[in-house]
Formats: C-alpha cells, sequence, structure tokens
C-alpha cells in the first residue's frame, strides 16, 4: 500500500483521535490511509492510495464480528432474524453517528470539492471512513482487538434493537409482510405536492394488494414513503393479530 507521510502536525491530530477512540497504532500511516478520501487523492502531488481497500476490507471484518456475537448471544434465534439485526447496526446511518461521536469528520482528507458541497458529513463518506479504520486497525493488531473496538460501540446498539427501540426502517418491514403473504411487493405513488420549491411537502400513499394507504407526509420522497409505510404496515399487522 502506498500510505502518506505524516507529519508532525498530523501525528498530533492523529494522536487526540486514538485517545478518544482507544487506539493505539503502531503506524500512523496506516492510520491515515484510512482517512484518506478518493477526492483528495485525486488532488495530492503525493503518490499515496485512496482508502477504498480498507473500506472492503473493514467491511468484510466488521460483519464477521457483529455475525459471530450474534450467532453466541442468540442461539434461539433463526438466520432471518439474526440478518435483519445485523443489518441494522452495521448501517450507513448507524457507521455515520459513531464516526460523528469519534471525531472523523474532522480529520477525513477530502478535495476542495467535497469540501464545499459538505461531504465531511456526509453519512456515506463517513461510514466509508468507518469501515477503513476498522481495516486499518486489523491490519495494525489483528482479529482480538478489532473485535474488541467494534464491540464496544455496537453492543449498545445491539440492545437497543433487542428491546426493540430503534428507529424502524417501515419500507423494509412492509416488504417482508407482503411478500410473505401476497407474493408481491408494495408500490408508492405521488399523492401531491404542497409547498414552495425550496420548502415542499409531499405526500405519497403506498399500494398493498389493490388497496391504497396513506397518504404518507414528509419534507422529501423518502421519509413521505417511509411514512405511508408505517401507515400500511401498522394497519396490516393489527389485522393479523384480530
Amino acid at each position: 500500500m502506498r500510505t502518506p507521510t505524516v507529519k508532525l502536525s498530523r501525528r498530533k491530530e492523529l494522536s487526540h483521535f486514538q485517545k478518544k477512540a482507544g487506539l493505539r497504532f503502531r503506524r500512523f500511516d496506516l492510520l491515515d490511509l484510512a482517512f484518506c478520501h478518493r477526492s483528495f487523492v485525486n488532488e495530492t502531488t503525493e503518490d499515496i492510495d485512496n482508502n477504498e481497500r480498507l473500506e472492503f476490507l473493514g467491511d468484510s471484518v466488521l460483519g464477521i464480528v457483529v455475525a459471530d456475537y450474534l450467532f453466541r448471544l442468540l442461539p434461539d434465534r433463526p438466520e432471518g432474524d439474526l440478518a435483519r439485526i445485523k443489518s441494522h447496526v452495521v448501517s450507513e446511518e448507524a457507521l455515520a453517528d459513531i464516526a460523528l461521536s469519534l471525531g472523523i469528520d474532522s480529520i477525513v482528507h477530502v478535495g476542495k470539492g467535497e469540501e464545499f458541497s459538505g461531504g465531511r458529513t456526509k453519512k456515506a463518506l463517513l461510514s466509508d471512513s468507518m469501515e477503513a479504520l476498522i481495516g486499518a486497525w486489523y491490519l495494525d493488531a489483528g482479529y482480538e482487538k478489532v473485535s474488541r473496538f467494534i464491540l464496544k460501540y455496537l453492543k449498545d446498539p445491539i440492545e437497543t434493537v433487542l428491546a426493540n427501540r430503534h428507529r424502524k426502517d417501515y419500507k423494509t418491514l412492509l416488504q417482508e409482510i407482503v411478500q410473505k403473504h401476497f407474493h408481491s411487493y408494495p408500490k408508492y405513488v405521488l399523492d401531491r405536492k404542497t409547498g414552495p420549491d425550496h420548502e415542499r411537502t409531499f405526500w405519497i400513499n403506498v399500494v398493498v394488494n389493490g388497496d391504497t394507504f396513506g397518504p404518507g407526509k414528509g419534507g422529501n420522497k423518502k421519509s413521505a414513503e417511509q411514512e405511508a409505510a408505517r401507515l400500511a404496515y401498522e394497519s396490516m399487522t393489527a389485522l393479523t393479530q384480530e
């Protein structure tokens, strides 16, 4: 790997980050590489790699650590339950939240264009950087230490999901129940848009097996679809429990 040269000022930044994250890298250049976004590497004169290979490795390490933990923690749960819990705790949103709590947004290297467009706070960029950090820590310290690091931040979210206190993805929940009962998929239909261009409100219905639920209301199509899915899911589950 072509890693960056870590100057003294950068070493101080990374030392502060390590203290906050509870890490102690032997190789500062490997840690710094985890925070080298493609946009930065495309602009720098230094001949270095970006963090995407570390991200690929970290994603796989994260998956096996969480899968192993859930497999041992929940010996009586079926595969579908384990997969659903895992998908919540290793989601882009969950990893981005951890990255923000660690201050990765302030130390990741990004290019000028990415900087101007608010790239430091983009969930995809933060979650990718988090996976790259996991990949780098795995290479530097090994499986046992990276496993402890991952579970330090994911045990509480796993408990939250098990206690049913997490933010639910109603579109996924609705799709599962529709496939199970009707062997089809929900269809989302825009009902109307209201408000000025800079402050739009979307109203969306969802059609399930010929029945229409909604409309769900939201500041964008995604949130309106989630609300419509919630209305449909809660209505359908209430019927199945009667």
